[in-house]
């Protein structure tokens, strides 16, 4: 039987799933030499890493295609939907397709599907900045590949 995979909410997991992707994140960047270092930083046992180092990934560890979809929905302003575009852009994602509704209510829906395979942040706070930025009312994450 193939592996099935959820997107979770970190919210509602026990603290040492989040504790594992740190340990990774340290040994990645070489903040920590060995694992040993990188378990006592985070306050985790070696066992624990190791039992769920190989099932506990972040959204873009897992990532093959390197696909994401947005969903936004932008108040009727000139320049906003070009600000998003060029703050995706900075971030070294490539644009594939942008679909946008007409405005109603002086609101417009869009989504915005774009190659992350060279994106130099990390997709929660790619989210997050565009979530407060001017005039963008709600974005969310919708698919990823």
């Amino acid at each position: 039987m193939p592996n099935k995979y959820l997107l979770i909410d970190t919210a509602i997991l026990p603290e040492v799933f989040e504790k594992v992707v740190k340990v990774k994140a340290l040994l990645n960047s070489r903040e920590a030499t060995d694992v040993t270092e990188a378990v006592k930083a985070v306050g985790i046992s070696r066992s624990s890493y190791y039992k769920y180092k190989d099932y506990v990934f972040t959204v873009t560890d897992g990532l093959k295609e390197h696909r994401v979809t947005l969903g936004l929905t932008l108040g009727h302003e000139a320049g906003t939907l070009s600000k998003i575009l060029d703050f995706i852009a900075e971030h070294k994602c490539n644009i594939l397709t942008i679909n946008q509704d007409i405005p109603i209510n002086n609101r417009a829906n869009v989504s915005i599907t774009f190659d992350i395979a060279s994106m130099d942040i990390g997709m929660e706070s790619l989210l997050n900045e565009i979530k407060c930025m001017h005039n963008v009312i709600k974005a969310e994450l919708l698919a990823m590949e």
